[in-house]
């Protein structure tokens, strides 16, 4: 699909316990994007999140800042591929720590 970006964003540094996870979903929604978000046990924030290119480097460029009371240390991004079609999901769900 042309112009559609899927990506895994690891955060890392004081990004649990900040509202990280209800500040990503707000903004991703903002911006059209779906998938999910979820503290992990190393203490970082995973998001998975898919939707216009455009849409989705804007969100990784927030998520260097994110939201107030967080100090992003280090961020990864990865392009994911997705190796089947499917149906288009909506909004962001946050998920259990894993």
């Amino acid at each position: 699909m042309s112009g559609h970006r899927s990506v895994e964003i690891i955060v890392r540094g004081r990004v649990q316990g900040v509202g990280y996870r209800a500040w990503t979903k707000g903004v991703a929604e903002a911006r059209g994007l779906a998938g999910t978000v979820r503290n992990r046990h190393d203490g970082s924030v995973e998001a998975r999140l898919a939707g216009p290119a455009e849409a989705v480097a804007a969100m990784i460029e927030a998520c260097r800042q994110g939201p107030p009371g967080a100090r992003v240390q280090d961020l990864a991004v990865k392009d994911l591929v997705e190796s089947e079609p499917q149906a288009a999901p909506r909004g962001v769900q946050i998920l259990p720590t894993a």
